[in-house]
């Protein structure tokens, strides 16, 4: 294999900001921060979520983030930052990447949801 996921990772970590969950927790309150969670709905009904956070499944970010798509979001369209997480931080570095890529202000959580709940942070649930 020419590239592996060690590779990817590091690539992505190097380029992108991310955020421990005591700095995320300082961003809550901030109405130019928006918590983006990528992980499967199942994860998110099973877990619940970052205190107001949107949900934007990670197969879809790049469509729903590209103003051209029929499938954009019109919150991506905002100058705001986005703060990505999965469970461990792992599929979110990837997608602050990408979302980087596509022109976006964003950072991504650091051990993710998994290290939120960890910190005893605020969270919600959907049905």
């Amino acid at each position: 294999m020419p590239v592996g996921i060690k590779e990817l990772m590091a690539e992505a970590e190097a380029q992108v900001r991310s955020v421990t969950p005591a700095e995320a927790a300082d961003l809550l309150a901030d109405e130019g921060t928006v918590f983006v969670d990528i992980r499967d709905v199942r994860e998110l009904q099973r877990d619940g979520l970052v205190q107001g956070a949107r949900h934007a499944p990670r197969g879809m970010l790049e469509f729903w983030i590209d103003p051209e798509s029929p499938y954009h979001k019109p919150y991506f369209a905002e100058d705001k930052t986005f703060v990505f997480y999965c469970a461990s931080g792992w599929r979110s570095l990837l997608a602050t990447q990408v979302a980087q890529r596509m022109g976006l202000k964003c950072a991504s959580l650091r051990g993710g949801f998994t290290a939120w709940r960890e910190a005893a942070l605020p969270i919600e649930t959907r049905d």
